[in-house]
């Protein structure tokens, strides 16, 4: 628009002093010494106007000729940008189509001449990492850590996902304790150690990285909870597993009083004071645990436990009768808490009724046993039998009432035999 603009006001000056000339010429003398020339004002005003012309491209050629050496190199830069560009983009779909080797390759080529070298550098790590080529990876993550040193956080992530992508751990643990000093609250830095935590297996240092996890609102309240719980659970096996028998305590103690009502936390930790010969604190464990709610595991495992005073414990647990009567695993543990405390007969009430209603293995193992001792031994038997095949042999073969004696095998399917060969004609002679 401009340039028009102009263009116009040239116009219409050239066409005033058209018509000014066209009206009067004028006259112009001019003296030099002995010298003078005359001409018209029109001839001077033309003469004066070429000279200006001539004069100003000339010192607008001297100027460019001057700049021309910052022009070149600016026309090159700008060249070498664009190269640089193109290659990254045609480097990205190498790499997306798997063809690392070549995506490296174009990445490189032109990094030092990219508005954004640090990229360039940082899809040529992923690119070597794909290849496995862990000397490169680490020489192109330097590199771009030297391009732009105040982008660290975004280096070190980089490198920490490389490492952990290809199982180098104790490499990530350290990356990550660096990122974690410069930037503590980094969701995706808490985000990655978790996922190192648990990989390494160091649950002592995922509980304490928990309650940032929860600050911070880095995975859902959900996944939280069910990690804090394996977390425990762990620590729990280890405590249990250590020489030291005071680890299993100091273990437990660490539990928030928010997860210690969970029932497989619960259960592991009633059933190690249970192999520790501390039945009594067990059962009182289950006991909390099953007034927060009912959870069969807990049920079951309260049977196995060697009560002090089986008699009350039988009395506790057949309150829970009146909600649930038919929990076949509620009446395995009040036959097994029957049998502790010599009540035969209801033993065998509760063990039968929980084979009735669909009872596990165990119950039919407790009855034949209870049977067995009391001198049923057919009827022992058959509860053996039962465990193994069902209450109805719908699988089984029908056989006659007697068999008889075995006779001896015979292969089912009789392969043909080939007609024996003509013998071959004795020559005629004599000896």
């Amino acid at each position: 628009m401009s340039r028009l603009i102009k263009l116009w006001a040239v116009i219409l000056a050239g066409a005033l002093v058209g018509v000014l000339v066209s009206r009067d010429s004028g006259y112009v003398l001019l003296s030099f010494g002995h010298y003078t020339v005359e001409m018209s004002l029109a001839l001077l005003i033309l003469l004066l106007g070429v000279a200006f012309t001539g004069l100003y491209f000339l010192i607008r050629t001297l100027v460019r000729a001057r700049h021309l050496p910052r022009d070149v190199q600016s026309w090159r830069q700008r060249q070498g940008a664009r190269k640089a560009q193109e290659a990254m983009t045609r480097g990205l779909l190498e790499m997306s189509e798997g063809n690392w080797r070549s995506a490296e390759r174009r990445l490189v080529r032109y990094a030092e001449q990219s508005e954004t070298p640090l990229l360039n550098y940082l899809a040529a790590a992923r690119a070597a990492q794909l290849q496995g080529a862990h000397d490169r990876r680490d020489a192109y993550i330097r590199l771009a850590h030297e391009h732009m040193p105040s982008a660290d956080v975004a280096v070190s992530l980089t490198q920490a996902e490389l490492q952990l992508a290809d199982h180098q751990l104790e490499q990530a643990l350290a990356t990550l304790r660096h990122l974690r000093s410069v930037a503590p609250k980094h969701t995706y830095v808490l985000r990655l150690l978790r996922r190192l935590y648990e990989q390494l297996g160091d649950w002592e240092h995922l509980r304490e990285l928990i309650p940032e996890l929860r600050r911070g609102k880095v995975v859902p309240s959900d996944e939280l909870r069910q990690l804090e719980v394996k977390t425990h659970r762990k620590l729990l096996e280890n405590a249990f597993l250590s020489q030291d028998a005071r680890d299993l305590d100091r273990a437990w103690a660490t539990v928030p009083k928010a997860v210690r009502a969970d029932p497989e936390l619960a259960g592991d930790y009633a059933g190690y004071l249970q192999e520790r010969g501390r039945d009594e604190e067990a059962e009182k464990l289950l006991r909390e645990a099953l007034k927060l709610g009912w959870h069969p595991h807990l049920v079951e495992l309260f049977g196995l436990l060697d009560c002090p005073e089986p008699g009350k414990a039988l009395a506790r647990m057949e309150k829970f009768l009146k909600d649930h009567p038919d929990d076949p695993i509620l009446l395995l543990t009040l036959g097994r808490l029957s049998m502790r405390a010599q009540l035969w007969g209801k033993a065998r009430a509760y063990l039968e009724a929980s084979i009735t209603r669909g009872g596990p293995v165990d119950a039919y193992r407790e009855l034949a046993w209870l049977l067995e001792h009391m001198g049923e031994e057919t009827e022992a038997l058959q509860v053996y039998r039962q465990a193994l095949t069902g209450d109805e042999d719908r699988h089984a073969i029908p056989l006659p009432a007697h068999i008889g004696k075995p006779q001896a095998n015979r292969p089912v399917l009789e392969e043909p035999t080939e007609p024996p060969l003509p013998a071959e004609p004795v020559s005629g002679g004599h000896a």
